[in-house]
């Protein structure tokens, strides 16, 4: 038996209507700045160290519609390394702030998907091009471009509402 007669969406020849559309994406903040100006070229000696940070936020535009916005911010921050190990890092070499965001509609979500498609799965549609922008400014920036590398967006989700509702310690 095929799978065509177990799934009536198939039969037809359509696939299952998807509960989310993206209506548009958009960079709604922007920034790369080198503090120490010019002087940095000159006594940068080794690759410097970088950190990122990451948060998505999620805000409904109208409380009557299923339409939202999810923002993906990210920030580099890149630091003289230390000069001993151990040490303490040194100038900062450049800051990267990004903020990429993108308004999705949702159409009939089931009411417990709808948290995990906006800070999971919208999030990792619109990476790809947060990704990008951070390498091109970077680079563009004069300095070698940064790839962020793929972010679990299930993990930082979990580990947002973990924060938000911590587990109260006790027997079930």
């Amino acid at each position: 038996m095929s799978d065509t007669a177990q799934n009536p969406a198939t039969e037809q020849g359509n696939p299952p209507a998807l509960p989310l559309s993206v209506n548009l994406q958009y960079t709604k903040d922007l920034s790369f700045e080198v503090p120490a100006g010019a002087a940095i070229f000159a006594t940068l000696r080794s690759a410097p160290q970088i950190s990122v940070n990451i948060d998505v936020q999620a805000n409904r535009l109208e409380e009557a519609q299923p339409v939202f916005e999810v923002a993906l911010a990210i920030r580099a921050e890149a630091t003289e390394s230390p000069e001993n190990e151990g040490g303490q890092p040194g100038r900062t070499v450049f800051i990267a702030e990004l903020t990429y965001a993108a308004i999705v509609t949702l159409t009939d979500a089931p009411a417990e998907l709808v948290e995990p498609i906006l800070l999971v799965e919208v999030p990792r549609l619109i990476f790809p091009y947060v990704r990008s922008i951070i390498s091109d400014v970077t680079r563009d920036g004069g300095f070698p471009p940064i790839v962020l590398q793929p972010i679990d967006f299930v993990a930082l989700w979990q580990a947002k509402r973990a924060q938000q509702f911590p587990e109260t310690a006790g027997n079930a």
